[in-house]
């Protein structure tokens, strides 16, 4: 009885390796849902970031689902690092910063960030790989020789947590004291719910359960796109002008 059990949960944990290619699909669709959005308000740079920010969401799971088909892959590694580990929702929490913020004040994060961004990516492209390390076999960053770069990646990610979750619930937040009855209260829940996922996901990567951020990217893309439709559908006025 154990051993069908304990075969049945590796049969498990094996198929979650898989699901990133679900998400890499689902995130293309996105995309493309994005750019015939963004084709008819062509001035909105928080709908371009949101597209980029998918575009990269859309990458990194890739990444994950080259993994899972082909195995470990020097350069594959590097790009999962750059565009999951490293860049995480930072595009989607920038194009939240154009939303809700001044544009000088959205601007002035870009720059310091994008800044920040680059420099770690160049710092992992350089970094070597341990090529004795036990988890040489999985996406982790402890693989990397120049320990310290990792410092980027949660610096990085606590900004655009915060930013984009913060952001999604203090919209929902607003538009719930106008008391009226419209989507865009829950539309922003659901982005907000959408874009915890992840970041919870890959907490667990760090105590080597990366199987449930697979599970976490998928689920959250999908709350993400729930909100997003929900919120382009409801006519109502937007509180923020970009959206007019």
């Amino acid at each position: 009885m154990m051993n069908s059990l304990e075969e049945f949960l590796y049969f498990i944990k094996i198929v979650t390796h898989y699901i990133p290619i679900v998400t890499f699909i689902f995130s293309l669709f996105f995309a493309y849902k994005l750019f015939h959005h963004l084709r008819g308000k062509k001035n909105a740079t928080y709908l371009s970031w949101w597209f980029i920010g998918i575009l990269t969401y859309a990458i990194g799971t890739y990444t994950e689902g080259f993994h899972a088909l082909f195995g470990w892959n020097y350069f594959n590694y590097k790009a999962w690092y750059i565009s999951g580990a490293l860049l995480g929702g930072f595009p989607l929490a920038q194009g939240t910063a154009y939303l809700i913020l001044k544009r000088k004040q959205a601007y002035t994060l870009s720059i310091i960030f994008v800044t920040l961004i680059v420099i770690a990516a160049i710092c992992v492209a350089f970094s070597p790989v341990n090529d004795n390390a036990e988890e040489l076999n999985r996406l982790t960053g402890k693989v990397l020789t120049w320990t310290w770069v990792r410092g980027f990646s949660p610096f990085i990610n606590t900004y655009a947590m915060l930013l984009l979750v913060g952001g999604a619930i203090y919209s929902a937040y607003q538009y719930k004291k106008m008391k009226k009855e419209n989507k865009k209260v829950l539309g922003n829940i659901y982005i907000a719910v959408g874009a915890l996922l992840p970041g919870i996901g890959g907490t667990f990567t760090r105590f080597g359960y990366e199987e449930v951020l697979f599970v976490t990217e998928l689920i959250g893309i999908l709350f993400v796109y729930k909100g997003y439709i929900m919120m382009k559908r409801d006519v109502s006025d937007s509180i923020y002008s970009n959206q007019h």
